[in-house]
């Protein structure tokens, strides 16, 4: 059957999800197929994707809502690539704020540019509450080394 859908966003979205689930060859597999992630039998269909999930918008990606669970209706979302990037498994969390929240989060809630903020818990070794409390010098410089 021929939808006339095949250069939309959708039917990209569509092939390149199916592509880094099924096929060994593709550069994503390990990461999705290898790992047990799969398409779930409805949305073999193109159409049966498009129905569930509609029109990709502009500047938007296909994304998973649990990271560790297969491409299905309820467990997907169109989302820019930024919060797209908040999802990852392989994102850093801290205790922050009563929740925990990736170093980006945190520093979007404080003022403080991302660099800056990871420079200091990462490089300067301080915690996250000790990083968020320092001023920010130089138009968004990381303040250096802990006076001893």
């Amino acid at each position: 059957m021929k939808h006339g859908m095949t250069d939309t966003g959708a039917h990209r979205s569509w092939l390149a999800m199916r592509e880094r689930c099924n096929y060994e060859k593709n550069i994503g597999y390990e990461n999705y197929g290898g790992r047990g992630i799969k398409v779930c039998a409805r949305w073999e269909t193109f159409e049966n994707f498009y129905a569930d999930m509609g029109d990709r918008p502009d500047g938007m990606t296909l994304d998973r809502i649990n990271p560790e669970g297969d491409y299905e209706p309820g467990n997907c979302r169109w989302l820019t690539k930024k919060e797209q990037n908040r999802n990852r498994r392989d994102n850093v969390k801290y205790p922050f704020d009563g929740k925990q929240r990736t170093i980006t989060e945190i520093a979007e809630l404080v003022g403080v540019a991302e660099s800056t903020l990871r420079a200091r818990m990462t490089r300067y070794g301080y915690s996250v509450q000790e990083a968020v409390s320092i001023p920010v010098r130089n138009g968004g410089a990381a303040v250096g080394r802990r006076q001893a």
